[in-house]
């Protein structure tokens, strides 16, 4: 594979980045993190992110998702009142109080799972989605759509997070299950900085949103803690500074405050030790791949989009890269197609892959054409002898 200018440039000045001072990686106290920029994509942090762990009231967020749905599609109604069922008020815990008299709101209902934390809020919920009525019946079908959104390290035996053998999710389903949440509902994220619902006078003492973050001046604006005594303390959180969002997913501290100062201190490094660039254009040719009976020899092989990234403070605009594909293509090539891929490693972070296609149309070649080709190869495996050495 030929490499064209461009990329020679850029594998040079890695040199430079090399001798900048990286960021330092954040070392966590969490059994298990994920911490990811959402607007790049870019994974800033990853420690046993794909562990399925006991995610304690932050698998709530699955059945707000799934509520979410409901409501958007007509199936359920924010004025609509639910009965609250025996099972539904035998939940302890942290709950609305609710008990088998009350026919309840489903965005009064919402709020309490939210800004409450309410298990029973969690199963009258359930049992009114469920397809069978039941909330082990909604689980099963939790665990169905978290299949269908990528989520492939989570499955649900209850609606609320309630300890049970199974009830598992990772840090980073649990962060892409924020980002679902972030973009398909806007309309409802709001309700994730709400710092107080005080649900019918009933539950004074359980009145305030337990997020540690949402008061900080730091940007945090949800999602959702956890906590039992098999998970530890663990967050679901999100904070917005300028036009740049994290996201992140922590589990296994000791204590409510080891949480809140780990948060807050992943936030600020998050924010502060790195910077967006944009390190490639659209179309912007790195390599050459070799094409098989084509009309011509090779094909640029280019990012489809802008290849925007984040990068540490100190390190410049350029970053090692190397360029992969199997090769040679064989002809036809439609532009577009995708063809190999661009990895690279900024000092400190997790390992990035872009895609790369074809820039151009490389059609099938005539006899002449593929005479070349045929001829060409004869003549490298002659020079290469016969074990294939030089």
């Amino acid at each position: 594979m030929t490499l064209p200018h461009p990329l020679r440039a850029l594998l040079g000045l890695a040199l430079l980045v090399a001798l900048a001072l990286p960021a330092r990686a954040f070392e966590t106290q969490a059994q298990a993190a994920f911490v990811t920029d959402m607007g790049t994509g870019t994974v800033l942090l990853s420690k046993n992110a794909d562990a399925p762990l006991p995610p304690a009231s932050m698998s709530k967020l699955m059945t707000l998702y799934v509520a979410f749905e409901a409501i958007r599609e007509g199936r359920l109604s924010l004025d609509e009142k639910l009965p609250v069922s025996r099972h539904a008020m035998s939940y302890g815990g942290s709950t609305m109080f609710l008990d088998t008299t009350d026919r309840v709101r489903v965005e009064d209902l919402l709020r309490g799972i939210i800004v409450l934390s309410g298990n029973d809020a969690c199963a009258v919920i359930a049992e009114a989605l469920s397809p069978d009525g039941t909330e082990a019946g909604f689980a099963r079908y939790m665990t169905q759509r978290a299949r269908q959104m990528g989520l492939t390290n989570s499955t649900f035996t209850n609606s609320n997070g309630w300890p049970a053998p199974g009830h598992r999710m990772s840090m980073r389903d649990l962060a892409l299950l924020a980002r679902r949440i972030i973009e398909d509902f806007p309309g409802f994220y709001p309700m994730f900085a709400e710092t107080e619902y005080a649900f019918d006078g009933r539950a004074p003492q359980n009145t305030r949103n337990r997020n540690p973050l949402l008061e900080l001046g730091i940007g945090a604006d949800g999602l959702k803690t956890g906590h039992t005594q098999e998970a530890g303390y663990g967050l679901v959180g999100s904070a917005k500074q300028g036009d740049r969002r994290v996201i992140f997913a922590l589990s296994g501290l000791p204590t409510a405050q080891a949480r809140a100062e780990e948060a807050e201190m992943l936030i600020n490094w998050s924010f502060r030790q790195f910077v967006e660039r944009r390190v490639l254009k659209a179309g912007e040719e790195l390599a050459r791949a070799e094409v098989w009976m084509g009309e011509a020899q090779s094909v640029g092989l280019a990012p489809a989009e802008d290849i925007v990234t984040l990068l540490p403070v100190l390190a410049g605009d350029e970053v090692d890269a190397q360029v992969i594909h199997d090769g040679p293509v064989r002809a036809p090539v439609s532009q577009g197609t995708e063809l190999g891929e661009l990895v690279f490693a900024p000092e400190g972070l997790p390992e990035t892959r872009v895609p790369l296609v074809a820039t151009r149309d490389v059609p099938r070649g005539g006899f002449m054409a593929r005479l070349r080709t045929v001829s060409r190869h004869l003549i490298t495996r002659l020079r290469e002898g016969p074990e294939g050495a030089l």
